[in-house]
């Protein structure tokens, strides 16, 4: 029989190492994915010192369209079930769209979707196969409006979101649930990758952590919700969204993303 694991992308730093400290400490076994190795090797071997759970880790730069069909493989070949899928890889850039690098634009496009999107398509045949299973895909509070000065992010994020949705309704006959969880900004490497530190959005804020995260993130993605939006104002702000008009929700966020 397969064993079944859990497999997190994005689990060298912020809200995807929290995952995988709360999921371990909840008795799951791992499948590690990021870029660095030198952080998975570290954060393999401290859960294991810590938990009774078996953890291993892929190093793997996801902008890389192949390497969810190479993570899938590995996974045919030791013949485990991944059970829990949790997308979380992603990454941000602040500036102009004009002024952008158009190759960090597009891998930012295959990390936050394609790959997302594939991995998804490889696992849940498997999961429908074995009688069910979880997705966790983290998208964000972005999702919900146009992002000026970080339009592609927003825009990746809209798409994760709806995404979820969409196959969430699909895989309800499956027994798999698929939770969207949409987080506002947090203390993570996420400002510094994404060289938004000096926006509005970001200074003289105190940012809710990546472990409270992960942990809402967890107890949403057990309960089998759709659609969970981390933060009362998140989640006052998502609702304003809907009732302003669109022109004015662009200047809005516009204005909180420009530099403080």
């Amino acid at each position: 029989m397969s064993k079944k694991i859990t497999l997190i992308t994005g689990a060298s730093s912020g809200i995807g190492l929290e995952l995988a400290w709360v999921c371990a400490r909840n008795n799951h076994d791992l499948l590690l994915i990021a870029r660095h190795e030198d952080k998975l090797q570290e954060l393999t071997k401290a859960i294991k010192e810590k938990y009774s759970v078996s953890v291993d880790y892929l190093p793997y730069d996801l902008s890389e369209i192949k390497s969810a069909q190479e993570i899938y493989n590995h996974c045919q070949a030791k013949d485990l079930f991944i059970d829990v899928l949790i997308n979380n890889a992603g990454f941000g850039d602040w500036r102009k769209f004009i002024d952008s690098d158009i190759k960090r634009q597009l891998d930012m496009i295959n990390v936050n979707i394609s790959t997302l999107v594939y991995l998804s398509h490889l696992f849940i045949k498997d999961m429908k196969n074995n009688g069910g299973g979880k997705i966790m895909n983290i998208a964000s509070a972005a999702a919900f409006q146009p992002g000026p000065l970080m339009s592609v992010y927003y825009a990746t994020k809209a798409f994760v979101l709806h995404f979820s949705e969409a196959i969430a309704n699909e895989l309800k006959e499956n027994n798999i649930t698929v939770t969207a969880i949409c987080p506002g900004p947090t203390a993570s490497n996420f400002k510094k990758n994404a060289n938004i530190g000096n926006s509005r959005l970001m200074k003289k804020r105190n940012l809710p952590s990546s472990k409270n995260v992960a942990e809402f993130s967890y107890r949403a993605m057990k309960k089998g919700k759709v659609v969970a939006i981390h933060g009362l104002i998140n989640i006052i702000m998502t609702k304003l969204v809907n009732i302003i008009p669109r022109s004015i929700v662009v200047k809005m966020v516009r204005k909180i993303q420009e530099e403080f």
